[in-house]
């Protein structure tokens, strides 16, 4: 059964493009349990309700931890004021009202009692939030939630260079109505273009595409998360070439210098050894979620150091842009597959060791839901892989 949610006041203030109340509407659908009621509707007679105020940004986390725990009303931690209430209808009188003596009588609670600060599917550590909206605080508020969409483990590049970029980019994309998939349609395109690219010795061309179509990669992600437009067609659309294009790549770039090929080491073991390598990898990665239901670059803090750096697309693209800039075509290749054998000869191991402790009865834990942020916020390894979104403080 789907518990009533009722938003209080109301929010003139757009967030990338959205009103409160079309941003609550599109968290609460996601929602099994949840069902977001009209405005001025009336409480039903009997059951439970959720009430939000409406000038108030959510954590998802924290909308799915309200609807789990009744009988609670939900402080910012800032201000102490109630923002939100999870109660019975008679212990409400049938008012929809935050500032009565029964919401005050409720247990008290802060975002971080209901919700937890891991967050798995983004590989990283941010403590739930609740953030007021104002005017005032309208750009803080657009730029922590693009923040707050960013993988906390990933790539170098997508770490460093692309966030500025990509935030204008998210920008035009809402202001021109571009959707998600539109986004991912126009990277399908770039991949294609690059192949097609690298197969006819076009490198440095094929190079350009490549890297739009890897900062497209990024857009496409952030703006569904700051429009609450995540599907899971997107999710499997973006997924599945993300997955399935970089050995397509590589292919295409030996085939383009295949005529020319002057290496003392031949082409066709150099591709196998990358492609082979890749998919290795991508194994010991699914393998690793039978010993641990989180990724392997979450378990300790040397698996997420690794991702910055393990053969996966990006590092592997700048070593060819690299060795291309160097007029070093061919070695750019074998650098590639000698760094892909590396890297999933790491990731291997690290999966025999979680699989070896998993059998002793001691699974592997992800090392950023131990952290202790009072004590440690000031180590460097935490500062990398644990930033504050900056929705705690708006």
């Amino acid at each position: 059964m789907k518990t009533p949610v009722y938003l209080i006041s109301s929010s003139p203030v757009r967030l990338w493009g959205l009103t409160s109340r079309e941003r609550l509407g599109r968290m609460l659908a996601k929602l099994p349990d949840a069902q977001l009621c009209d405005a001025g509707d009336p409480l039903p007679a009997q059951g439970e309700v959720v009430l939000l105020r409406e000038d108030y940004l959510y954590d998802e986390r924290v909308l799915r931890g309200l609807l789990k725990t009744p009988e609670v009303a939900l402080q910012d931690p800032r201000t102490g004021a109630v923002v939100a209430a999870h109660a019975s209808v008679e212990r409400l009188a049938h008012l929809p009202s935050l500032d009565t003596v029964a919401v005050a009588g409720l247990r008290q609670v802060v975002p971080d009692t209901v919700a937890t600060a891991m967050q798995t599917q983004l590989r990283k550590f941010d403590p739930p939030w609740v953030a007021q909206i104002t005017d005032t605080n309208q750009a803080h508020l657009e730029k922590s939630l693009f923040n707050g969409s960013y993988k906390g483990v990933t790539d170098f590049i997508t770490r460093a260079i692309w966030p500025v970029p990509a935030r204008w980019a998210t920008v035009w994309c809402v202001r021109l109505g571009l959707s998600p998939n539109q986004v991912t349609a126009a990277s399908y395109v770039l991949a294609i273009l690059a192949g097609v690219l690298f197969w006819h010795g076009h490198f440095g061309a094929g190079l350009i595409a490549g890297w739009l179509m890897t900062f497209l990669d990024t857009v496409d992600g952030k703006l569904a998360r700051v429009t609450v437009t995540s599907t899971r067609f997107g999710n499997i659309f973006d997924h599945g070439l993300d997955l399935i294009h970089p050995p397509l790549w590589y292919i295409a770039w030996g085939m383009g210098y295949e005529a020319t090929w002057d290496s003392d080491i031949p082409l066709t073991p150099v591709l196998w050894a990358i492609c082979l390598g890749y998919v290795a990898g991508r194994l010991c990665e699914g393998a690793f979620k039978f010993a641990a239901p989180f990724s392997m670059f979450l378990w300790r803090p040397f698996d997420s150091l690794n991702r910055l750096i393990t053969a996966r697309r990006n590092p592997n693209l700048l070593i060819l842009t690299c060795l291309w800039a160097l007029d070093a075509h061919d070695t750019g290749l074998i650098w590639v597959a000698v760094w892909t054998c590396v890297s999933t000869l790491v990731l291997g191991v690290r999966t025999v060791s979680a699989l070896v402790l998993k059998h002793r009865g001691r699974p592997p834990q992800p090392w950023l839901s131990r952290i202790d942020m009072a004590a440690e916020r000031d180590r460097l390894i935490v500062r990398m892989f644990a930033p504050r979104s900056g929705l705690n403080d708006a």
